[in-house]
This record gives structure tokens, sequence and C-alpha cells, in this order.
């Protein structure tokens, strides 16, 4: 089943800025490139709301990152990176990108999550329970299988790596996504 987009469909953006940050990395060795994720994710409809999920970890580069988020039309929530006496760390928003994804839902047509997490499923049922379509946009290979399955449509960022990834990797150019086959 192919779905449907049109420019007066209300649509918000909700960002696992960490998730597609660590699979550009691990996958490309390479940075994402936000604005244009915000841009397919949006696909000429109307934006509601655009917002990036971001971990503070007391590094010089943090602002500049964010201020170029929001340059690009994207608002971000921030948390401090939680360190523990073991050393290990955290800084999972899934629950806040969930509550807001929840909250929102009743002004949105679509909502996209940036994100292959499979923390999502409840979050993606749930707001199809609600009348939503749902979208998901991220790297096929780091993504989880049952989520893209969940979805109305998938969007695998690995089919335009030079137009998801900073610096390019000359992926071809493609305009479409690929899409999930309902029975």
């Amino acid at each position: 089943m192919t779905i449907i987009k049109h420019k007066n469909q209300r649509v918000g953006v909700f960002i696992d800025t960490q998730n597609l940050y660590h699979s550009a990395k691990h996958l490309h060795n390479k940075r994402v490139n936000f604005k244009n994720v915000l841009v397919s994710a949006v696909a000429g409809r109307q934006l509601v709301r655009a917002i990036a999920y971001v971990v503070n970890t007391d590094t010089t580069e943090e602002q500049s990152f964010f201020d170029a988020l929001e340059k690009s039309g994207i608002e971000t929530r921030s948390k401090d990176l939680q360190v523990f006496a073991g050393g290990a760390k955290k800084g999972d928003w899934d629950v806040g990108l969930a509550i807001d994804a929840v909250t929102m839902a009743e002004h949105l047509d679509s909502i996209v999550i940036a994100s292959g997490d499979g923390d999502f499923i409840p979050l993606v049922r749930y707001l199809k329970s609600r009348g939503c379509q749902v979208e998901v946009i991220s790297f096929a290979s780091s993504s989880s299988s049952k989520l893209m399955e969940e979805v109305d449509e998938f969007i695998d960022m690995s089919e335009d790596l030079g137009n998801f990834l900073l610096n390019g990797s000359g992926g071809k150019k493609r305009s479409y996504a690929r899409r999930k086959k309902k029975q």
C-alpha cells in the first residue's frame, strides 16, 4: 500500500539524534545531514514541529551542532549525559520522544520518527491506533526489522547517502523511499 502525502498534511518530526549519529558513524564513518533528513521527512507537507533530542556531553563541538540544528528549523531538547559510578554512561531520550509524539498526535496527520530503534514499536502501534500515519527515516542496516514492518513507510537513508551524509559519500541521488508492502 502506498501512503498518501499531500501539502496540507500536518507533520511532526521527532529525531533520535544519538541513534542516527552513531549509525552514520559506525556504518559510513560520516556525520548526518540533519537538514536534509528534515526536508525528506517533511516531503513538501506542512511542518508543525521538528524536534531533535540531544545529549550534552561537555564537548566544544556541541553548541555549534545545536545551533546548526536550530538554523535548519529543528528545535532541540537536551539533557545532560548521565555518568554512573562504574563509568557507564547513558543519554537516552526514548521516553521523552515518545511522550512528545503522543502529546502532539492529535494535532498531526503524520508522524515521522528519525530512528531505527525497535524500542519505538509500541509507540508506532499506539500512534497508528489513534489515526496517525507513522513513518520512519533511518539506515536500514541499523534499524529494527520489526520497526520497519510496523510503520506505514520506511525511508532508507542508505539509498541516498550523498543526500543524508555530510561531506557526501557518493550515493546515488534518488527521491524515492523503500516502502513496506501491506498485505
